[in-house]
């Protein structure tokens, strides 16, 4: 159940985000989502097709590692504070969060050996294709939060909620300068910085990094 604080935040900011400054206006806008939008559907529907063997032997992998269900579902935040389900290869225990919501951190205990390895390589973020796909995530973009984080690091960090004027991403500038261990006021800095220079050009060189990152591990945290 979401809290009155985590209600209250987003009807706030999507009351505020109509007089807030756009980062894409006019034709560019319109020509930049619009392709976008194309080469996510496309992409995300060609990499469940290739993906769907990887995800099958992963997922018995996890399965004989640990109990519980292989697949990770969990609320987030997405463009302009609107809720949905993310989905993900589970690389915890199931018991992960027994003690509360906990922000993950370097060398984080609650991961398994099968996860080690496929967060470490990406691989546990194969199935957000599907997010991608049905349009509620990107292939780029900043990475969805949970609400109880979002709202808690806006409060924390003014602005935070800045991230939701654009669509939630399987990778994107954070992950590959900082990953899963960057503090939320670097990831909201490297976040903004990608806001601010968004064009089909830095989504090119992010999707680069990004397979190199998931082919060979290096600069992967």
């Amino acid at each position: 159940m979401r809290s009155k604080s985590e209600t209250d935040l987003f009807q706030e900011y999507a009351a505020t985000l109509e007089n807030s400054l756009e980062i894409i206006t006019g034709e560019k806008r319109t020509f930049y989502t619009v392709i976008k939008r194309i080469i996510d559907i496309i992409f995300s529907l060609i990499g469940l097709i290739i993906t769907f063997p990887g995800i099958i032997l992963f997922s018995i992998l996890i399965k004989l590692e640990t109990p519980g269900p292989v697949f990770f579902l969990q609320e987030r935040v997405g463009l302009n504070g609107k809720y949905f389900t993310i989905i993900k290869l589970r690389s915890m225990g199931v018991d992960a969060e027994k003690n509360g919501a906990k922000w993950a951190e370097k060398n984080d205990p609650r991961v398994t050996k099968v996860g080690a390895f496929i967060r470490k390589t990406r691989i546990d973020e194969i199935p957000q294709l599907w997010n991608v796909l049905i349009g509620e995530m990107s292939l780029i973009g900043p990475r969805p939060e949970r609400p109880i984080f979002t709202a808690r690091f806006n409060d924390e960090i003014p602005g935070f909620v800045k991230r939701l004027k654009v669509k939630p991403g399987i990778t994107g500038w954070a992950q590959i300068n900082g990953g899963y261990e960057i503090t939320p006021k670097e990831k909201l800095a490297l976040d903004c910085y990608y806001i601010s220079n968004i064009s089909l050009v830095l989504d090119i060189k992010i999707i680069l990094k990004t397979i190199i990152i998931c082919l060979t591990g290096k600069d992967a945290r």
